[in-house]
Parts: structure tokens; C-alpha cells; sequence
């Protein structure tokens, strides 16, 4: 039982400085690339999206994003958010391999809206 607690315990420190990480250095740049007209593209699944979302942004899920890219413009600027971010990782390298140049990934969605709600307020 030990054991156990002190693996979970690990874990939860792992994950918690994982957060951690991510929200202080993948998030840099993207409120910028917002300002200058980025769309947000959010690859939840509509169940998910209607629990809570970043105002303005397009829902497309992973589950239909390999039919759907069609009605997306290779020549803009997008940055993909899921739950987590595992996701949307997935859907920035699907996106790339169909020729679009400037994709990025912003992770969780709950982290960017609070990147971008911090520069609104700069």
C-alpha cells in the first residue's frame, strides 16, 4: 500500500510540474499570433466543446478532421487546442502533412483562454 502511495504521489508531481512547464513556455507567442488574426481550432469532440470553449473559435474533432481540412485555408494561421493537449498534437502533424505552414499547438484549451484573458488585461 505503500508502495502505491508513493508512486501515485510521484506521479501527481510529474504531472503537476508537466502543467507546470507547459503553461510558462509552449503558450509564448500564441497571444500574439491571436492578435494578428489566428483562428483558435478546437479538435474536441461538439460534446466536449459545448462544456466550455475559447469564444470564437472552430470546432472540428479529431474524429472528423481528416474529411473536414477541406474547409479550412491553408494560408491562414491556426493554433490547435484539445483537453489536454495530446490531441491537438495530432492534428497539427495531420494538418502540416496536408501543406499547411503555419499550425501550432496551444494545448489545452483552458490554459490558452488564460493566456489570452492575461493580455487582454495587460
Amino acid at each position: 500500500m505503500k508502495a502505491i502511495i508513493i508512486i501515485t504521489s510521484t506521479l501527481l508531481l510529474i504531472y503537476a510540474g508537466y502543467r507546470t512547464y507547459r503553461y510558462a513556455t509552449m503558450t509564448k507567442g500564441l497571444d500574439q499570433l491571436i492578435e494578428r488574426g489566428a483562428v483558435i481550432l478546437d479538435v474536441r469532440t461538439p460534446q466536449e466543446y459545448a462544456t466550455g470553449h475559447i469564444e470564437g473559435s472552430v470546432n472540428i474533432s479529431l474524429g472528423t478532421i481528416r474529411e473536414r481540412y477541406t474547409e479550412l485555408d491553408t494560408a491562414k494561421t491556426y493554433i490547435t487546442v484539445c483537453s489536454h493537449g495530446l490531441r491537438s498534437v495530432k492534428v497539427q502533424q495531420l494538418l502540416e502533412e496536408r501543406g499547411f505552414k503555419h499550425v501550432y499547438n496551444g494545448g489545452a484549451w483552458a490554459d490558452l483562454e488564460q493566456v489570452i484573458k492575461a493580455a487582454i488585461a495587460k
